[in-house]
């Protein structure tokens, strides 16, 4: 795109940026009594297609809207085709286990253009790992055989989500877009503690550690894989001692503490592109600010359903770009 095409989206952006939802909208959901008047809430700002009824109908709506706005602004394939690759990886991992594993309940699919159910299926049932994207082939194959082998279905999905992360993290890098260069590194980061806090709550091995975690720059994930394999002792003073404090406290708080600190983490990244005039920039901020209120709506309607105190509610929820 030219830096004029990059200035009329940016400009369509920020139309769209007054449209998020802000804190103070996320703090009147949650302080609502039900998930019936969250959900109405979000209708009346314009959320869902005008026939949804169910909040994950409205929900899906939203992530649909963000997905033609995305194409209207024929933003290059290369930059948005990487924030593509979890829901790719999400399909090619529901593939594996269904063509592999029998008696298990259906799994659900994005709707992918050219990766959908039937084409995933099909290739993996085939074992044409060629048919893949590059980034997929080996990772496809070792889990498929790891699975078949083992019936490890924990294992299938660390080789998986592991190659995804690695997939995510060598395209945010060749992309030349230091946004799209940043958000994965941090989200690599930010994956691999909750790998690690999640592997020493459950006394994982090291082994296991250094098969999931995924390298970056950010971590040592060598250092984080021992000091995890040890104790959740060793590992809250092993991020203390790498600039990871705050996750550490997060992490002594509670679950939900830890769960909001990786998305706020995340979050930080891209809030600088408010400041941003002419790139791509703006452009990835608003579709990771979408992700991210669309995520922070499910929680609040999730929590409110299953009768969560406004308390527990609160520190369920994420921080807005808006």
């Amino acid at each position: 795109m030219s830096d004029m095409d990059y200035v009329f989206a940016v400009a369509r952006i920020r139309v769209k940026e007054t449209k998020l939802l802000t804190d103070a909208d996320v703090r009147q959901m949650v302080s609502m009594k039900d998930d019936t008047e969250v959900l109405n809430y979000l209708i009346d700002k314009g959320w869902g297609d005008g026939s949804s009824k169910t909040a994950e109908e409205v929900l899906l709506a939203e992530e649909d809207k963000t997905w033609a706005l995305m194409r209207e602004l024929k933003i290059p394939s290369s930059i948005f085709d990487v924030l593509a690759y979890p829901k790719l990886y999400h399909n090619l991992k529901a593939g594996i286990k269904e063509v592999a594993t029998v008696d298990v309940p259906n799994h659900i699919y994005y709707d992918i253009e050219g990766f959908d159910e039937e084409r995933v299926k099909r290739i993996i049932a085939e074992k044409d790992y060629n048919a893949l994207p590059e980034h997929m082939r080996a990772a496809a194959k070792h889990a498929y055989e790891v699975l078949v082998a083992t019936g490890d279905g924990q294992r299938c999905d660390c080789i998986i989500d592991r190659a995804c992360l690695e997939a995510s993290l060598e395209a945010g890098k060749k992309s030349k877009n230091a946004l799209l260069r940043d958000y994965e590194e941090e989200t690599v980061a930010v994956t691999d503690i909750k790998i690690a806090v999640r592997s020493a709550k459950t006394g994982k091995s090291l082994n296991f550690l250094k098969e999931a975690l995924a390298p970056c720059g950010s971590i040592d994930v060598n250092g984080l894989a021992v000091a995890a394999s040890r104790s959740m002792e060793n590992l809250l003073e092993f991020l203390e001692g790498r600039g990871y404090r705050e996750a550490a406290e997060a992490i002594k708080e509670s679950p939900s503490a830890f769960e909001r600190w990786c998305d706020n983490r995340v979050i930080d990244t891209i809030l600088p592109q408010k400041r941003n005039p002419a790139s791509a920039g703006p452009i990835i901020a608003y579709y990771l600010a979408r992700e991210n209120e669309i995520k922070t709506a499910r929680i609040i309607l999730t929590a409110k359903a299953n009768g969560f105190s406004e308390d527990s509610t609160r520190e369920r929820v994420r921080k807005m770009y808006g």
